[in-house]
């Protein structure tokens, strides 16, 4: 369709784009610097992602102009590994197998017998689950009014261990334990040791209870970052993210959850004269996650997240 010549049109064309985060993964898997980049990655990505064609660029021969800038972070339970090639496996040995009152198991002519409470039962057990599992047994025990979770003794995840520290592995034996009524007990340390040895891939303490109105993660992107909006390599803004509350999203007075602000386009930074960007002249904008330990914290979220940046205003163009 041909230009109309010298007549141009304005209309509110808002240009957004996200950092995504699969189900599964880190965001240290999608970013690894301490700086998130918006609008410089833009190929590959679907229309929720992104809607600009050209990296840094407005599309054709436009011109824009930003009148509000927002930061939208989405609120998704989170999914972890659920296969063992997906991830590390979360361990640790040494841990309690008890009978229902409390006692623990000892083996005579194999036999399987209770032996009386003692710090050092004869029989304990090695626990190796996915990371995903991991999550269901911390919701489990903080559920719990003890405090623990409990696995079974013929669990996959269980392998028992005999007093002179070899696996058993008699299918008899383990039957007769499990018969018995023998479990596996996970006590908070437990389940902390298991985590702390993924290292990297750990489950952060605020995704270990998703969704339970604290708003948490989005507390902690906000509060410890930095955004900053760049037209043609001239800082235009820099401000800590809270600064720039997302004017979207759900909203509960329920308490169980917490957006990035009142999800009203009117509850959201405006800038007090609007930003021009001109054709053909880059722009971006940056997060910047200035404190190294943060910087650990954070790329350990999981996933599925998105974390858009917003810049509304209005787009001028060729009539056509």
């Amino acid at each position: 369709m041909a230009r109309v010549e010298n007549v141009m049109e304005k209309f509110q064309g808002p240009l957004y784009d996200s950092v995504s985060v699969d189900g599964g993964q880190q965001i240290g898997d999608v970013e690894k610097s301490g700086t998130l980049k918006f609008f410089v990655n833009v190929q590959g990505k679907t229309k929720l992602e992104t809607n600009l064609q050209s990296a840094s660029l407005l599309p054709h021969y436009n011109t824009f102009e930003a009148r509000a800038m927002r930061v939208v972070i989405s609120d998704l339970p989170p999914e972890y590994p659920a296969d063992e090639n997906q991830g590390p496996l979360a361990t640790t040995d040494d841990v309690e197998v008890s009978y229902p009152d409390g006692r623990g198991f000892a083996i005579s002519d194999s036999v399987v017998v209770t032996s009386p409470p003692s710090p050092d039962p004869a029989i304990t057990a090695r626990v190796e689950t996915t990371i995903d599992r991991l999550a269901r047994l911390f919701k489990e025990a903080s559920e719990s009014d003890d405090g623990t979770a409990e696995l079974d003794v013929d669990d996959d995840a269980v392998t028992l261990v005999a007093a002179d520290g070899s696996d058993i592995s008699d299918q008899t034996v383990i039957d007769q334990i499990a018969t018995l009524g023998g479990t596996v007990v996970l006590y908070n340390e437990d389940l902390e040791d298991m985590n702390d040895g993924l290292k990297t891939k750990a489950i952060p303490k605020e995704q270990r209870d998703p969704n339970n109105g604290s708003g948490t993660i989005i507390g902690k992107l906000i509060y410890n970052t930095v955004t900053t909006l760049y037209v043609g390599e001239k800082q235009m803004i820099s401000m800590p993210t809270w600064f720039f509350p997302a004017g979207a999203g759900p909203y509960s007075e329920t308490g169980k959850f917490t957006p990035h602000g009142e999800p009203s386009p009117n509850a959201t930074f405006r800038f007090a004269e609007p930003v021009y960007i001109d054709k053909q002249q880059n722009f971006r904008v940056e997060i910047e996650i200035p404190d190294t330990d943060t910087l650990k914290d954070i790329q350990q979220i999981y996933g599925p997240m998105n974390i858009w940046v917003v810049l509304d205003g209005y787009m001028t163009r060729d009539v056509q």
